[in-house]
């Protein structure tokens, strides 16, 4: 069963991490050129940024995506199957239908929802500082979980009530504020962030669905 289990998380999260590599590299790849454009421009008065390392475009670029992806794939691929196998034991059943809707959760919980206050970010957009906007994206994944997992599984009617006051904690304390203006127009920013979050809602769907299906399948029993 742990080898099937895995074999699911493998295969599953692999197609969906390929399949948004080929979406990133049509959609998302040429607005991150374009911003680098952009930051490049305004280099001069950062010298320091110049140190930070980035791929070569092309193969190099490409490669790292891929490899980055699949391995996103896996490892969020390996959880979603890992809870197909604690909700089973909980009594319910999975398919391909329920790990949509599983797959449409991972998205509100890891993108959609933390982007509310922190949008996907193009190089050379200003931003607050790395680690208070680590925290906050992870306090807002953590209340979204724990938000939905009440909404979905919670049974006394108090549970199901605290559900969105949980969820909005991290918004009513506020995302961490950019420290300085960037340099990258706005409509290039908008547009990254319409891109990346399609891409992510593609990688998910495609998560849940998989996942559910071959779990439907591979599994004794499911």
């Amino acid at each position: 069963m742990l080898a099937r289990t895995l074999a699911v998380g493998l295969l599953a999260g692999f197609l969906a991490g390929a399949l948004a590599s080929v979406v990133q590299m049509v959609g998302v790849v040429p607005l991150i050129l374009e911003a680098e454009v952009f930051e490049a421009a305004n280099q001069s008065e950062h010298a320091a940024d110049g140190m930070t390392w980035s791929p070569e475009d092309g193969l190099e670029r490409t490669t790292y995506t891929l490899m980055v992806n699949l391995l996103i794939g896996v490892g969020f691929g390996l959880l979603l199957v890992g809870t197909f196998v604690l909700a089973e034991m909980a009594g319910r059943s999975i398919d391909a239908f329920r790990g949509l809707l599983w797959g449409l959760a991972g998205f509100l919980i890891f993108a959609l929802v933390p982007s509310a206050g922190l949008p996907p970010e193009l190089p050379g957009t200003g931003a607050a500082e790395l680690t208070v906007r680590q925290l906050w994206w992870v306090g807002t994944v953590g209340a979204t979980a724990l938000g939905l997992g009440l909404l979905a599984f919670g049974r006394p009617r108090w549970a199901k009530a605290l559900a969105l006051p949980v969820m909005a904690v991290p918004h009513l304390i506020g995302a961490p504020e950019p420290q300085h203006g960037g340099s990258v127009p706005a409509e290039l920013a908008r547009e990254f962030v319409i891109a990346s979050l399609a891409t992510a809602g593609l990688f998910w769907v495609t998560l849940g669905v998989t996942c559910g299906w071959l779990h439907k399948r591979m599994m004794p029993g499911a």
